[in-house]
């Protein structure tokens, strides 16, 4: 590693520490030359690859950002949605693939946030799963209330677009 002093470029590692979860390592430097020390910080990078073909960094804030039109009307906070990305960005790094396609991103958002908030998952979801018509949605929901059953949920109502509140999962205090 060079200095960001002198631009001598050895170095030795005097210290070293898990951050952010164990995401990234941050390690304080002493350069050989100048005896100055520095911090630097290692993180491994997830790129997102798009429909095109190109490559973007993993971005929490663009999956908050896609996920808050699903829940737009609905109780859920930026707390909620924050925790929502970190679980995502863990979805995707537990694959250990160091690039995942977009589409991949989009479906490992589909379980936390069912678990969050039913109807926002049934918008994210006809956007990410294609439903072109009314049978698709009824399928969905049909799909929703047999595994809410399976666990003693009460179902997903049909009769409007809210889920009832004793289904609800959101995390707003």
């Amino acid at each position: 590693m060079r200095c960001p002093f002198c631009k001598a470029d050895d170095s030795r590692v005097v210290d070293s520490r898990a951050v952010d979860d164990g995401l990234a390592i941050r390690r304080r430097r002493e350069c050989a030359e100048c005896g100055r020390r520095f911090t630097t910080s290692e993180t491994s990078m997830l790129y997102v690859v798009k429909r095109s073909g190109a490559t973007e960094p993993f971005s929490r804030a663009k999956v908050v950002s896609g996920v808050r039109k699903a829940c737009q009307g609905r109780p859920v906070s930026e707390d909620d949605l924050a925790l929502l990305a970190q679980q995502v960005e863990d979805i995707v790094r537990a694959t250990g693939s160091a690039e995942i396609p977009a589409m991949e991103v989009g479906l490992a958002i589909l379980g936390p946030l069912r678990q969050l908030d039913e109807v926002a998952y049934l918008r994210f979801a006809s956007v990410y799963r294609s439903f072109d018509t009314l049978e698709d949605f009824e399928a969905e929901i049909a799909l929703l209330r047999a595994e809410g059953e399976a666990v003693g949920e009460e179902p997903v109502s049909v009769s409007s677009t809210t889920v009832s509140p004793t289904t609800q999962t959101s995390h707003t205090p």
